[in-house]
């Protein structure tokens, strides 16, 4: 299968010191220059690799007809927070119960998608629900939950925007509610390609996890590790007609001793054009980028 020329390669790295940018630049050649960085001929091919196993496979198709959230699981009331503690409390993850939460006849729910279709899955009660959200139990600022309902909410998948089944949670002191998607997400395909390598390395590093699509489908955030002795992460991206493949490194790593600790940073990658239904893929798992609802993250824009 020959690959269509890359578009942009271009990366963003949010680091706790400010942004750092830096972009491809289009030759007319039709190949791509990196400015930003010094990526191996290796690292590249690994992206094309997986690009070209993706496309056109079965597990692309199999995924394309998935439910996949590619934006934040969550919806929070209007005019959250009212508090900095309230803000903690999110943040930690830590939700207390006073009341009764509702049950529910329904065991499935539907995705239904804006052009037409749509998928029937299994759906999670409201305690179920409840239990996403609530991981901290260690005490602390916490958000009291006093009812729920069933309800919908909008939200962008790898199949484009779709209204999905979600509990209403009514929050103490709140007006409006906090929605979480009721549904988990389908079962990841099996991939066409391996992993790059039993271990990463400064020069490829695998991506934690999506964290948020921006609303025109033109950047996406991941979570990424570093240690502490580097400059924190970093990706390229390789942009085919059927897939995003980015690819996680190390800015400028130490040499010196450094502790063996893990760190995570977001990083945000811009695309020459919207995600719409490609597949986000890591080159060095050869897999999607999974999504996750993390701890100690917001939703885009709160």
């Amino acid at each position: 299968m020959r690959m269509r020329p890359v578009r942009l390669l271009c990366v963003i790295a949010v680091l706790a010191a400010g942004a750092v940018t830096g972009c491809g630049e289009q030759r007319s050649d039709g190949g791509t220059r990196i400015t930003d960085g010094d990526r191996t001929d290796e690292t590249r091919e690994r992206a094309r690799r997986v690009a070209e196993a993706w496309d056109g496979s079965r597990a692309a198709d199999v995924y394309r007809r998935g439910f996949y959230p590619m934006a934040d699981v969550v919806q929070l009331p209007e005019h959250a927070f009212r508090s900095g503690s309230d803000k903690e409390a999110y943040l930690m993850r830590n939700f207390g119960l006073r009341g009764d939460l509702p049950a529910s006849d329904a065991d499935k729910g539907e995705v239904a998608w804006d052009d037409g279709r749509s998928l029937t899955l299994p759906m999670m009660d409201a305690r179920e629900t409840l239990a996403k959200l609530d991981r901290d139990s260690g005490g602390g600022p916490e958000l009291v939950v006093t009812g729920a309902r069933l309800g919908t909410m909008k939200m962008v998948t790898s199949r484009g925007p779709a209204t999905v089944p979600a509990w209403l949670f009514t929050l103490d002191g709140y007006d409006t509610p906090l929605k979480r998607v009721a549904l988990n997400p389908s079962e990841q395909p099996e991939p066409p390609i391996g992993p790059a390598a039993d271990t990463p390395s400064n020069e490829l590093w695998p991506l934690q996890q999506l964290m948020r699509t921006s609303r025109d489908g033109r950047s996406v955030t991941v979570l990424a590790g570093h240690g502490s002795c580097d400059d924190g992460p970093a990706a390229e991206v390789l942009e085919t007609d059927g897939s995003v493949v980015l690819s996680g490194w190390i800015r400028d790593p130490g040499d010196g001793p450094c502790t063996a600790d893990l760190k995570l940073t977001e990083v945000t990658v811009k695309l020459a054009g919207p995600v719409g239904d490609r597949v986000l893929l890591d080159a060095f798992t050869g897999r999607p980028v999974p999504y996750g609802d993390e701890p100690g993250s917001l939703p885009d824009g709160s």
